[in-house]
């Protein structure tokens, strides 16, 4: 039920602090092993449950650039985004969407391109996170699966942590554990 929902992710966000108070938390990267584990759903719930706190700023991050899929829970476009971001297309304050919550700001995956891995593995996506990332208390990436592809494992470098989403009955517990331990350093 809703309520039940509500404080699982009121506890997620009580850790979540709990952490940053002996270490710097401030850029979050949620992932799971392979895709439909719900990372997009801890993601924009996760956002929502912070956001409800006084004074807390929130900016979520649409960089899963195969399977965009946050706009719509969020019922935004999906462009301008990261992608346009990434290439050059459009500047920071152009791909950032203040919801109706003025606390919870939003970047779509932006135009679909043909090259995802190379636009994340480029220097903006760091600038655009050195930019953003005083700004709000929280960044929360939604990002790929990490066993398909490597593109979580690489975002997981320039985040302070990685929130790993696995689906109760569902996961496979060793494929669970090979995608964690691409996070281990």
């Amino acid at each position: 039920t809703a309520k039940i929902g509500a404080e699982r992710f009121r506890t997620l966000r009580s850790r979540l602090y709990q952490i940053s108070t002996t270490q710097t938390l401030k850029k979050i990267l949620v992932t799971s092993s392979i895709p439909a584990e719900g990372k997009t759903f801890v993601a924009a719930n996760l956002a929502h449950s912070i956001v409800r706190q006084n004074d807390r700023r929130v900016l979520l991050i649409d960089a899963d650039l195969r399977a965009s899929r946050l706009h719509y829970a969020l019922g935004a476009p999906a462009t301008p985004g990261l992608t346009d971001y990434l290439s050059g297309a459009a500047d920071e304050l152009a791909v950032i969407q203040q919801g109706l919550e003025s606390n919870l700001c939003f970047i779509p995956g932006g135009t679909l391109v043909s090259n995802p891995s190379e636009l994340l593995l480029n220097d903006r996506m760091k600038k655009l996170l050195d930019v953003v990332t005083p700004m709000f208390d929280w960044v929360i990436l939604d990002s790929p699966p990490t066993l398909p592809v490597h593109d979580a494992s690489m975002l997981a470098d320039i985040c302070d942590g990685v929130l790993f989403v696995v689906r109760a009955g569902q996961t496979n517990y060793e494929m669970a554990e090979k995608a964690a331990a691409e996070f281990e350093n």
